[in-house]
């Protein structure tokens, strides 16, 4: 019988020790990002039977049955989602600000302004050289501005484009890193603590790779994890298939997971995507509007004559905002005059017609409400971002409530199983005596 009570006193004592060891386990990781608590399962040692013992009551003592992690698969999942979400308007959001900086502060808008008012000026006495100067070199600026504009837009394409490529290769190595642990995960044993902390380094994958692209997920008994993305396997078992990213001749930009073209709706690709849309978008337009304002003023031109009296020939030359320029380079070529008046005319007739040719074009207008859309997304997708902000904090918040390290929880584990440890060792103590009286008796 002594030796029954210190066999079943040694095993209390060996799993307070094991509780004590994950407790401490907890505390020291408590700051520890992706750890997850984790508790030492106990279970009673089943045996029954023996000298003067019923058979029917097991008297065996407990053992440590495994290494339980407190995760929640439900409540990973959507910090997965709504961090993936975030992410996503993130990186459009940085991008729709990107893209309204370029349009501003290239002064566009003010350019046009004052070449209207330029050529305002300039009908009230067509003739002065200073207004007709004054007109060239308003036409200079606002060519300079739309190459300014659309610079300042290839290069917040550009930045897009680099941070997504970059993005991209993160997702390959994360990919990778997953099949690793998924190789380790077959071959860690059930309930082991090696198993908890790849089960959290997995965790911790899944969620950073969330934050690049939307993600699906399915897990297999012994832990390891299929991910897709667009219906595209990224990894399965430890077998990983890289994503690449092209570029289209518009700046836009595409994905594919060997070969498969894929198009993600979360994480920052997407947002990559769609901001380089919206650059591509805001290009279109200054196209149209710089081709605009050079089709209106050189085919005024073509319909009078200059100071000289000579047919007008265009001002502006090249297609688009990147290529639109002043060819014109002589003030004295603007043609004031309507067609068939003679030199030095005061008739203003035809750059009233390009003046009524340009507010006929809303040009000024187009601009104007170029700015107003841009600012306007802005605007909207910042409220947009801010609510998957709240959404995905209050995500967080109830994974770490219920996943993270209670240090309240964990000091009165500690004090429990101390006590545990002690009591058992106590009852070890009086085996010892027991068996010291039985010897003393023979």
């Amino acid at each position: 019988m002594a030796s029954d009570l210190l066999s079943i006193a040694a095993s209390g004592a060996r799993a307070a020790r094991a509780a004590l060891d994950v407790t401490a386990q907890n505390i020291a990781n408590a700051s520890s990002d992706g750890y997850v608590r984790r508790s030492a399962r106990m279970e009673e040692v089943s045996a029954a039977g023996g000298q003067g013992r019923i058979g029917d009551i097991s008297l065996s003592g407990a053992r440590v049955s495994g290494i339980h992690r407190n995760a929640d698969m439900f409540r990973q999942a959507e910090v997965r989602r709504t961090g993936s979400d975030l992410a996503r308007a993130d990186a459009e959001l940085g991008g729709l600000e990107n893209i309204e900086s370029a349009v501003e502060q290239s002064g566009l808008y003010d350019s046009i302004v004052e070449f209207e008012a330029a050529l305002q000026q300039l009908a009230s006495d067509p003739t002065n050289s200073s207004l007709r100067s004054a007109v060239l070199a308003g036409a200079d600026t606002l060519a300079n501005k739309f190459n300014i504009a659309v610079d300042s837009l290839g290069a917040a394409g550009d930045g897009l484009r680099f941070d997504a490529n970059a993005a991209t290769d993160e997702a390959n190595v994360l990919g990778q890193e997953i099949a690793r642990v998924n190789l380790r995960l077959s071959r860690a044993g059930e309930g082991s603590s090696d198993r908890a902390t790849l089960l959290d380094q997995r965790d911790s994958l899944l969620e950073r790779m969330s934050g690049i692209t939307d993600i699906a997920t399915s897990f297999a008994p012994d832990g390891a994890v299929t991910v897709t993305t667009g219906g595209a396997t990224l990894v399965q078992g430890g077998n990983f298939t890289p994503m690449s990213m092209a570029t289209a001749t518009d700046g836009t930009i595409s994905f594919a997971v060997g070969g498969t073209v894929v198009q993600p709706s979360g994480g920052a690709l997407a947002g990559a995507a769609l901001a380089l849309e919206s650059v591509a978008q805001v290009r279109g337009r200054l196209d149209t509007l710089a081709d605009g304002i050079a089709s209106a003023v050189n085919a005024a031109q073509a319909s009078g004559v200059g100071l000289d009296g000579t047919a007008g020939q265009p001002i502006f030359g090249g297609t688009g905002a990147a290529g639109i320029k002043v060819v014109m380079t002589g003030s004295d070529g603007i043609a004031t005059a309507p067609a068939g008046a003679p030199a030095n005319s005061n008739d203003g007739s035809n750059l009233a017609a390009l003046r009524q040719a340009l507010e006929n074009g809303g040009v000024a207008g187009s601009a104007n409400a170029l700015l107003f859309d841009v600012s306007s997304a802005v605007a909207g997708k910042r409220v947009t971002r801010d609510a998957l902000d709240a959404i995905a904090s209050s995500a967080r918040i109830s994974l770490e409530q219920q996943a993270g390290v209670d240090l309240d929880t964990e000091a009165a584990n500690l004090m429990r199983f101390q006590q545990a440890f002690q009591a058992s060792g106590r009852a070890m103590q009086v085996a010892s005596d027991i068996f010291q009286s039985l010897l003393q008796l023979r």
